[in-house]
C-alpha cells in the first residue's frame, strides 16, 4: 500500500466489492451519488490493495462468496469488518436519507434469513445483472474514491 493510498483510506469507511459484477458496480455508482460527505472509499476485491486490507482480519472458516465487505474506521485500532448481509445493513445505516432506518429495520430480520436472501442474490447476480470482463476504470472524478485500479 502506498502512502497516498494509506492516507486516502485511514479512518474511512471502505467498501470492498466484486469489481466485475454489474450489480455491485451499480451499487457503487449509486453510493457515489448519494454520499455527499464522501465518507466511503471503494476498492474492487480483485485488487492487491483489497487483499492487503483483508490481511488484517481473520479468514472465515468456510470460504463463501463475499460479494461485499465493509471495513469501518479502516487502518485504525478501531477498524471493524462486516461481511455479506451485515455489511449491507451497516452500510445502509451510514448513508443519509431514509437508508439508516432501512438498515435498522434490516437488522430485525433473523441473521440466517438475511444470509439466505443475500446468498440467493449473490449466487445469481451475474445471470440476472451481468458481468464485466474486467473491473471498469473509474472516471477522473471518481478516482479519489475508487482505489486500487489505477496507480
Amino acid at each position: 500500500m502506498t502512502d497516498l493510498q494509506h492516507s486516502q483510506l485511514e479512518a474511512r469507511d471502505v467498501i470492498l466489492y466484486d469489481g466485475v459484477c454489474a450489480l455491485c458496480n451499480g451499487v457503487v455508482r449509486y453510493l457515489l451519488r448519494h454520499d455527499p460527505a464522501a465518507r466511503f472509499r471503494f476498492i474492487p476485491q480483485q485488487t492487491p490493495l483489497a487483499q492487503q486490507l483483508l490481511a488484517a482480519f481473520p479468514t472465515p472458516t468456510q470460504p463463501e462468496p463475499e460479494g461485499v465487505i465493509l471495513i469501518t474506521a479502516a487502518l485504525t485500532p478501531h477498524q471493524r469488518l462486516y461481511r455479506r448481509s451485515q455489511a449491507v445493513q451497516q452500510a445502509l445505516s451510514l448513508i443519509p436519507g431514509p437508508w439508516p432506518l432501512l438498515g435498522r429495520l434490516a437488522r430485525l430480520i433473523p441473521h440466517p434469513l438475511s444470509e439466505l436472501a443475500y446468498s440467493l442474490i449473490a449466487r445469481f447476480r451475474y445471470q440476472i445483472f451481468g458481468r464485466y470482463s474486467t473491473c471498469p476504470i473509474p472516471t477522473p472524478a471518481q478516482r479519489e474514491r475508487i482505489l486500487g485500479l489505477v496507480d
